[in-house]
């Protein structure tokens, strides 16, 4: 009876526990990492009789997670993955709609000025016309300027983002590293501490929702973490931090740095998956480059118009004055670099010349001097290197339509500065023109027929080879007066051929009757022809120039033609066509070793911006979509082994309490009999 009696108590044991695990397992079935838990019984050792031998009743050997490491380390990794997507897609859909946007894109509003200079054009000296230019350049720059507020902001975004995100991944950092603690002492009993295991798994899981981490399981039962290349944030009960701080670089974008003691490293480009690897990657493939085209785009429309402008009369008979604020204004180039810290002396800065927009790439540089004048430039794009170049050498060199000088302080030997020549471009641009009457329409030279001619030959109006360089104030003055100042050139015309086909001579005269060179042409066809006014025609100029001119028609011997200054050209829409015409002249991204195949327009380098952000807004929610069913898959292949559920517990709890009753039966039993032997005596 003793023996019956004690395999009744162990059945009513092991069964006790067996209904406290089903209880555990039910009151956390909403505990976020939990893992279902089981009992494992096992016979006592049997007792030898006569007859052989005979069971003493059951025992529990182990209260066991079910669990798989490779489904949880599968639900890790896709919680990694998923963050990141999510958080590079949520930034890219809200640029995708900046750029594209009718009220915000930069594409709509380069088309009213153009449709504008259009109509002006229609009547050069229609005053509300004009002014109707000025406006819609007033908005072109204003949409640039609210494109930069929009980026810059999610640039702040991201930078006080990632300070958030690096304070969860330290605090759950030390989280874990207290529970590798604990789980480490609870261990050394032989029997494993199944709650702490979960909430640790908890806070890895976790954990990689903001940063991608390596897990190394440890004899102990504790877990190292590594991110970055390999950098331990958590080693068994010590963890390290990080810490996001001004780049040392840029100090407008922040940067990830590992600290372990007194020691400090840059992770940035290490850091993968995770929130924190999202906006880090959103911001190095997408805002930084948005940031520079936009740029560019800006300088480039500054620069082209204002240049355009400047070969042309206003209706007031000046030369053209810029539209937009000047390119290299004194106030721009001391913003286009940043010096490194570090740097032997904190003040110094270096000037960024904007010299050809049409070569300007969407990459920042990076500046190393070798010593106080010689330095050496490297493209952070594609890590072209330009140099050596002396900084201060004339003409300065260029890299990129690009030229340095210092500007304030003085460089040593290993001092670096980043250029950002594009990024801060449509922040400054400005239209700064005021006056209507001030736009200049009207073309510098203008050709007339002689009254006395006879024939039927005709010149068209001359177009200026000579570029006025309104980035030069002396040559611009030189070739502006030398303009001004010609007297008119003539072109006589020689005796008509008598054969079909045969050539006209002419002769091209100056003011003092002074042949400059003779020539001839094609009667009744279009004669394109160039000529050159030296610097020391008549009185003393100071610029030679070329224009071009084409002779058609038949003219008649003796028949002439002159080429002057265009004085109260009012109606003349010469130079506005040329500025129409910039609309879809290729004067963005050429690169000068293949001119032909390079280069694109206003429209054209926007439109690329805006399709390549549309493709990778594309491509970003494809991935959302796809690593959000990925990790729903490893959530659900993890829940189907190790989640609580209700039905099965259910029925754990019938099966054990009809368990706990049968073997309080036994003891019942066990009793009756020895009540029966005891009155029996």
């Amino acid at each position: 009876m003793a023996d019956l009696l004690k395999i009744g108590l162990s059945g009513l044991n092991a069964n006790k526990t067996s209904l406290a695990v089903t209880g555990h397992n039910i009151t956390n079935v909403n505990t976020p990492g939990f893992t279902r838990q089981d009992t494992i019984q096992a016979t006592q050792t049997p007792q030898f009789t006569g007859a052989g031998y005979i069971g003493t009743g059951t025992t529990l050997t182990d209260v066991r997670r079910i669990y798989n490491e490779f489904l949880t380390t599968q639900v890790r990794s896709s919680t990694a993955l998923n963050s990141d997507a999510s958080a590079y897609e949520g930034q890219i859909s809200q640029l995708d709609s900046l750029l594209a946007g009718a009220t915000t894109g930069i594409s709509p509003g380069l088309q009213k000025v153009f449709a504008a200079l259009q109509t002006a054009a229609e009547d050069p000296a229609n005053l509300p016309a004009r002014q109707l230019v000025l406006s819609e350049a007033q908005g072109l720059a204003n949409r640039f300027n609210t494109v930069y507020d929009r980026l810059r902001d999610q640039n702040a975004f991201v930078n006080k983002q990632l300070s958030a995100v690096s304070d969860q991944v330290n605090q759950l950092a030390g989280s874990i590293a207290k529970l590798n603690d604990a789980i480490a002492m609870a261990s050394a009993t032989g029997n494993p501490p199944n709650d702490l295991l979960d909430s640790r798994e908890e806070a890895v899981r976790q954990l990689s929702t903001f940063i991608g981490v390596t897990v190394v399981a440890q004899d102990d039962s504790s877990y190292n973490l590594f991110v970055g290349s390999g950098q331990p944030l958590v080693v068994g009960n010590k963890a390290s931090r990080i810490e996001v701080v001004p780049g040392t670089k840029d100090p407008l974008r922040n940067e990830v740095q590992f600290v372990s003691g007194n020691s400090r490293q840059n992770i940035t480009s290490m850091v993968t998956g995770g929130e924190m690897g999202g906006l880090i990657r959103y911001r190095e493939d997408v805002l930084d480059t948005t940031l520079n085209s936009v740029g560019r785009l800006a300088l480039s429309v500054t620069d082209q118009i204002n240049s355009q402008l400047g070969q042309g009369l206003d209706l007031n008979g000046d030369f053209g004055k810029g539209l937009f604020r000047q390119l290299n204004d004194p106030e721009l180039t001391a913003q286009r670099s940043l010096a490194q810290v570090g740097n032997y002396d904190p003040t110094a800065n270096l000037n960024v010349l904007i010299q050809d927009t049409t070569q300007l790439s969407t990459s920042d540089y990076e500046v190393t001097f070798t010593d106080a004048s010689n330095f050496t430039v490297r493209r952070l794009d594609d890590g072209k290197d330009f140099g050596p170049f002396d900084v201060g050498a004339v003409p300065p060199a260029e890299f990129d339509g690009l030229s340095i000088n210092i500007n304030a302080g003085s460089v040593v030997n290993g001092d670096k500065f980043r250029l950002i020549p594009t990024r801060n471009a449509a922040q400054t641009i400005r239209a700064d023109m005021t006056q209507p009457q001030e736009l200049a329409f009207a073309a510098p030279l203008k050709s007339e027929v002689s009254p006395a001619n006879v024939g039927t030959g005709t010149i068209s109006q001359p177009v200026l080879k000579s570029i006025i360089d309104i980035y030069d104030p002396v040559a611009k003055a030189d070739l502006e007066a030398s303009l001004r100042q010609q007297p008119p050139v003539r072109i006589v015309m020689g005796p008509e051929p008598t054969v079909a086909g045969d050539l006209q001579s002419f002769d091209v005269y100056d003011s003092g009757g002074n042949i400059l060179f003779s020539n001839s042409i094609t009667p009744g066809q279009t004669n394109n022809i160039e000529i050159t006014v030296p610097a020391d025609l008549g009185p003393p100029y100071l610029e030679e120039f070329t224009y071009a001119v084409s002779i058609g028609g038949r003219p008649k011997e003796g028949d002439n033609f002159s080429v002057s200054f265009n004085t109260n050209g009012v109606s003349d829409n010469r130079n506005a066509l040329q500025l129409i015409d910039l609309q879809k002249r290729p004067v963005v991204g050429i690169n000068p070793l293949s001119p032909e195949t390079t280069g694109a327009s206003f429209t054209d380098a926007y439109g690329d911006l805006v399709e390549r952000v549309g493709t990778l807004t594309s491509q970003a929610r494809v991935d959302t979509e796809a690593n959000t069913a990925i990790l729903k898959q490893a959530t659900d292949n993890r829940d189907s082994l190790s989640a609580v559920s209700l039905d099965e517990e259910a029925a754990n709890l019938i099966k054990f309490e009809q368990y706990y009753q049968a073997s309080a039966q036994i003891i019942q039993v066990a009793r009756s009999l020895f009540d029966t032997l005891i009155n029996s005596f």
